[in-house]
């Protein structure tokens, strides 16, 4: 299964806050497309996926969310941020992963907090950085997750923990964090259904 996972340090992290202008709601336009990005092909949906969400965000920061693709997850291009929106709805204060709707949980766990058990897993870890190796030229053996960050990047006790991760790109110019979902979903495509 490829993971990927997406953090925000202003995606809100109350169901109250997601309201028409998605950008007022810590640029959850930017995770809606991340979203699309990551599921959706021509067509159908992609159905060996999973994407952890980070939103640190007021007011009940962090907020670790998880969507898996399979066939009785309610996700439509449509109604993405609705979807998110109803998770933090029924979300809890507490750790261990709440299940809210098929494929689709939640827990309140911080990004260091997530990063390290998958760590722990066994996943190989990955960040998206311009300044890293060519996503090319490296072995990806289908157990990697890569890390994106929002526009803003990620704030300086984050870049920290970050230094010991692997760096990653997936070309030479910077790009919008849904494009350069497509292009690794790409390169995975491109690796794994030969």
């Amino acid at each position: 299964m490829r993971e990927f996972l997406y953090y925000s340090k202003n995606a809100v992290t109350a169901g109250n806050l997601i309201q028409d202008d998605l950008m007022k709601a810590g640029r959850m336009d930017i995770v809606c497309n991340v979203i699309i990005s990551v599921f959706f092909i021509s067509n159908e949906m992609r159905d060996d996926v999973r994407l952890h969400l980070i939103f640190d965000g007021g007011p009940n920061n962090p907020r670790h969310l998880v969507l898996e693709s399979n066939k009785d997850m309610p996700i439509s291009k449509k109604n993405v941020a609705g979807l998110i929106k109803r998770m933090l709805y029924k979300a809890k204060d507490e750790e261990g992963l709440k299940e809210i709707f098929p494929g689709g949980f939640i827990e309140k766990k911080g990004f260091e907090a997530v990063v390290k058990e998958l760590d722990k897993n066994g996943k190989n870890i990955l960040l998206l950085e311009k300044k890293g190796g060519d996503i090319r030229d490296i072995n990806l053996k289908g157990n990697e997750v890569f890390i994106v960050g929002d526009q803003d990047g990620f704030p300086s006790e984050k870049r920290k923990f970050l230094k010991r991760i692997d760096k990653v790109n997936v070309g030479p110019k910077i790009l919008f964090a849904s494009q350069v979902v497509t292009l690794i979903n790409n390169e995975l495509d491109r690796a794994f259904s030969f």
